[in-house]
């Protein structure tokens, strides 16, 4: 009777036709389930059409996101994460007021259940199924770090008893109810997913143990579990992994795959030995990401511009530089989705791939069987490429193939690792490529860093002092109208006053004078001085340029950039 309600309001909403609500009720009542997931994978409509029905039907709220302002870590505690998860229910805060949150008004069971356990009188509102399961996900309060320590402690000395059944494709969150060591590391991995760390650094030292993350480029130590765990810490986790639990002796690599708060996350560890027993770093790769648009990079109207053109070209190279963790594989991807149309056939080369990208075969580097970037790269040019994509140009003839794909009629995408844009030039014929195929085979080279960006809530102008503003190449004139600001730190940001991190660029295209340079094997100041005769913008000047959007400080441009690069020797 309820399914038919159900069917008939959606109906009269003008959700789904009746023909498709018959559709579905003749095959739930055949197979089970709920008439809403039937009619959501036919894809007669969405979760948040049948919301927003359901809201409209028994007049009530209909709540389209679940903000961090709405929830109450409490309420949210005196229910079980289970019963919150099947049911699909939780308790808000909306307006000053304790509203249930449901996706169904119509199965009342589990609101009436809940209502009773947080003491009855409270009204309802309607979300949209995957909102409130995404909201359960990302706010159910897991236990503490310190309240784990504490139940670990209380285990005292004795051998623990711990089931170390390893895990695949599973939702760390709803696994919170497992032994304690289990527990300590979802705690590690959901936290560090949550507060966006990059790595996770699980170090031993002689009388503790140090759980340290990496966010936005800089180190965080967040716990030290007892020195006596570390053992099942390191198994946990290798088993996790795939790895060999007796072999202590030499380095191991492996990768877990997990969801966390219903994101895919793959996971890849390194296992090193040390003294003082097996260190591992963790690398979290988020399998759910996007990419921005190129636009949406932060470049400046020139550079922008510049790499506009250079991709559109037929054939050539880019070359994108820098450090490792300086984002070059995320400006690659970024280029890569402004390319990938269902007209060109692109191939990547990657150690390792980091990202799926649909429409795009991509290819991983097995060092150990042979199948290096060069011997890849003789394979892809036998596949009728348009455009390939190179992880990473290591060596002489990985850099003479990706030359000669170019010259005939390829696009290659790539990086390298020299400190600018300038620089690469100098590497390439350090490699033995010869300077006749570098002037004829490069478009662009492009360099760049990442500083960190400030938090928009906490952050606070300030004056700089004069010695800050010449280090940056300002005097106190130039500066007269520009706003700094400094990080200052609050809730929003962990305390650090900044969120996130944004890209600053130095883009030289392969221009006739430089190219000229380049055939008489000039120094990298020649280089650049040439440069920047032609308006190329260095990364000093370009982090000055976030700065005086207010996106950054000076202390994060000065970590990355120096008035030094702007010295030709």
């Amino acid at each position: 009777m309820v399914k038919k309600t159900v069917g008939s309001i959606l109906v009269t909403a003008g959700v789904v036709t009746s023909e498709q609500a018959q559709e579905c009720e003749k095959e739930i009542a055949q197979t089970g389930g709920k008439l809403e997931n039937c009619l959501i994978e036919k894809k007669y409509t969405t979760d948040s059409a049948i919301a927003r029905a359901y809201a409209q039907a028994v007049s009530v709220p209909f709540v389209e996101k679940i903000t961090e302002k709405m929830i109450d870590l409490e309420l949210l505690a005196k229910a079980s994460l289970k019963f919150l998860r099947d049911n699909i229910v939780m308790p808000a805060r909306i307006d000053n007021k304790t509203v249930i949150i449901l996706a169904n008004p119509f199965y009342f069971q589990a609101f009436d259940d809940l209502n009773l356990l947080l003491g009855g009188g409270l009204s309802y509102a309607v979300a949209p199924a995957k909102v409130i399961i995404d909201a359960i996900n990302r706010y159910y309060p897991l236990e503490s770090a310190k309240e784990m320590m504490e139940e670990l402690e209380e285990e005292g000395e004795k051998e623990l008893d711990v089931d170390f059944e390893a895990i695949e494709e599973k939702d760390i969150v709803a696994m919170a109810t497992e032994a304690p060591i289990i527990k300590l590391v979802n705690h590690i991995l959901f936290q560090a997913a949550k507060q966006g760390a990059s790595d996770i650094h699980l170090e031993p030292f002689e009388k503790e143990v140090r759980v340290r993350y990496r966010i936005d480029g800089v180190m965080y130590s967040v716990m030290t579990p007892p020195k006596r765990l570390q053992g099942a810490l390191v198994s946990r986790i290798k088993i996790m992994a795939n790895l060999d639990i007796a072999e202590k002796r030499i380095p191991q690599d492996g990768r877990i795959d997990l969801k966390v708060a219903g994101r895919p996350i793959d996971i890849r560890v390194s296992v090193l030995p040390t003294s003082f027993g097996e260190r591992i770093v963790m690398r979290l790769l988020d399998k759910s990401r996007t990419f921005a648009k190129l636009s949406a990079l932060g470049f400046a109207e020139r550079d922008f511009k510049l790499i506009s053109e250079s991709i559109k070209r037929p054939n050539g190279i880019i070359y994108v530089t820098g450090p490792t963790g300086s984002g070059k594989t995320t400006t690659l991807y970024s280029v890569l989705g402004e390319l990938n149309t269902p007209d060109v056939n692109i191939i990547t080369v990657e150690d390792p791939v980091e990202y799926q990208m649909a429409g795009i075969g991509q290819v991983q580097v097995r060092d150990k069987i042979g199948l290096t970037f060069a011997a890849a790269l003789r394979s892809i040019l036998r596949q009728d490429p348009d455009i390939i994509m190179i992880g990473e140009t290591r060596d002489a003839e990985t850099a003479q193939i990706a030359v000669q794909a170019a010259l005939t009629g390829h696009l290659v995408l790539s990086t390298l690792h020299t400190n600018n844009a300038p620089a690469s030039i100098t590497r390439l014929l350090d490699m033995g490529v010869e300077p006749y195929l570098i002037a004829s085979s490069v478009n662009l080279i492009m360099a760049q860093r990442l500083v960190r960006r400030l938090c928009e809530v906490c952050k606070k102008p300030y004056t700089p002092t004069k010695d800050m503003l010449e280090s940056i190449g300002l005097t106190e004139k130039t500066a007269k109208n520009i706003t700094f600001y400094q990080a200052v730190g609050c809730d929003e940001c962990n305390k650090t006053g900044y969120k996130g991190r944004q890209a600053i660029f130095e883009v030289m295209p392969m221009s006739d004078h430089i190219a000229h340079l380049t055939m008489e094997r000039a120094d990298t100041g020649q280089v650049r001085k040439q440069a920047l005769a032609e308006g190329m913008t260095t990364l000093l000047d370009d982090g000055v340029r976030r700065i005086k959007e207010g996106i950054t400080t000076i202390d994060e441009v000065l970590s990355v950039a120096t008035i030094e690069q702007e010295v030709v020797e």
